[in-house]
């Protein structure tokens, strides 16, 4: 029973990182997405159906950012919504090296009685040559479990022609508790038409997290999602 209720927290707890503020000034912004299916870290939020994410920020010209971004999620119980509130700071380390550093809280509404699945998590990432991603998070109370964990992942993104830029990454949680590590990883196309970005990617997990997520949450999919932003 332990480790069903792990679990399942486990699939609860998996929400998408804060998006990375790269506005070269101050001001507002916001970004708005529907996709196919809600996909954090190789794993499901919800249950192979569609979400409609958004989000907004507010950047100052120190370099410094506040934010929130929601979407739906199915857990298979009452909880429905994710709310990520984040701060952060986004600079340039030199001309090749670009550097975010947040702090992000999790927040989900609608969660089951006596259930509290809301944990912090502090992520930096570096951005390399402007095509290059170097991640890693770290949070002490992983899955509100008190838990240390550490998530750490690299990426890149290229333009092939025609517009079209490719994508893939590739990142691994560490836990210190009884949950087991896991791989995760996705390749990906996109374009921009117009105002929108339509992206086609194909996102899974090794066998460590098919066992820890079930299958059908932790398989390998595709998914398409179509981005707005401003």
């Amino acid at each position: 029973m332990r480790k069903q209720m792990i679990s399942l927290a486990l699939l609860a707890l998996m929400p998408l990182a804060a998006q990375a503020q790269e506005d070269d000034g101050s001001g507002f912004n916001w970004n708005a997405a529907a996709t196919s299916e809600y996909m954090f870290r190789g794993i499901s939020q919800t249950d192979d159906k569609p979400a409609i994410q958004l989000g907004a920020g507010y950047s100052f010209s120190n370099g410094i950012y506040v934010g929130a971004w929601a979407s739906n999620v199915d857990f298979g119980e009452s909880t429905d919504a994710e709310i990520d509130t984040f701060v952060g700071w986004n600079g340039d380390l030199n001309d090749n090296v670009n550097l975010d550093v947040q702090l992000v809280r999790y927040n989900y509404v609608g969660e089951p009685d006596g259930v509290d699945y809301a944990y912090n998590e502090l992520i930096g990432k570096a951005t390399i040559a402007e095509d290059y991603t170097v991640t890693l998070g770290y949070t002490n109370d992983y899955l509100n479990t008190s838990e240390n964990s550490i998530y750490a992942a690299v990426g890149g993104s290229w333009g092939v022609g025609h517009d079209i830029n490719l994508t893939a990454g590739l990142g691994y949680t560490s836990n210190s508790g009884p949950l087991d590590n896991y791989m995760d990883y996705s390749v990906g196309v996109n374009r921009d038409f117009g105002p929108v970005n339509v992206g086609l990617g194909y996102i899974g997990t090794d066998n460590n997290g098919e066992d820890i997520f079930g299958e059908d949450n932790a398989e390998d999919k595709f998914v398409l999602t179509f981005a707005f932003g401003g």
